[in-house]
C-alpha cells in the first residue's frame, strides 16, 4: 500500500510560480510512474504532468507544457511539479498519482493510488 501526501499549494498572483511536492511511503517508490493531475470546480480530473520510473521520460499537457516541470527523486521518494507563469485558469485542486507502469498514464483510472490533493489557487 502506497500513502501520498501533497504539499506545497497555496495562493498567488498570475505570472508567479508555486513548487509542489508528493511525498511516497509504503512501497517501492522506484517501481511507480508518478503523475499530477488537476481537477477544478465543476469540471473533471485531468491529467497535468506524469513521469516514469527512472525519470528519464516526463509527459505534460499541452496546456501547461513549456510552463511546469516534473521531476522525481528516488532517494528521497519525492515528485515535485514546478509551476511557472501561472495563470487564473491553473486554478484547481493538485493531485499527485501513482500507478505500476513503467511510464506514465494519461487517464487518471489507471492509477492505483492517490493522495488527497493540495489546492492551488492563481489570482487575476
Amino acid at each position: 500500500q502506497v500513502q501520498l501526501v501533497e504539499s506545497g499549494g497555496g495562493v498567488v498572483q498570475a505570472g508567479g510560480s508555486l513548487s509542489l511536492s508528493c511525498a511516497a511511503s509504503g512501497g517501492t517508490f522506484s517501481q511507480y510512474s508518478m503523475a499530477w493531475f488537476r481537477q477544478a470546480p465543476g469540471k473533471e480530473r485531468e491529467f497535468v504532468a506524469g513521469i516514469s520510473w527512472s525519470g528519464s521520460n516526463t509527459f505534460y499537457a499541452d496546456s501547461v507544457r513549456d510552463r511546469f516541470t516534473i521531476s522525481r527523486d528516488n532517494a528521497l521518494n519525492t515528485v515535485t511539479l514546478q509551476m511557472n507563469s501561472l495563470k487564473p485558469e491553473d486554478t484547481a485542486i493538485y493531485y499527485c498519482g501513482a500507478n505500476r507502469f513503467i511510464v506514465p498514464h494519461q487517464t487518471g483510472g489507471a492509477y492505483d493510488y492517490w493522495g488527497q490533493g493540495t489546492q492551488v489557487t492563481v489570482s487575476s
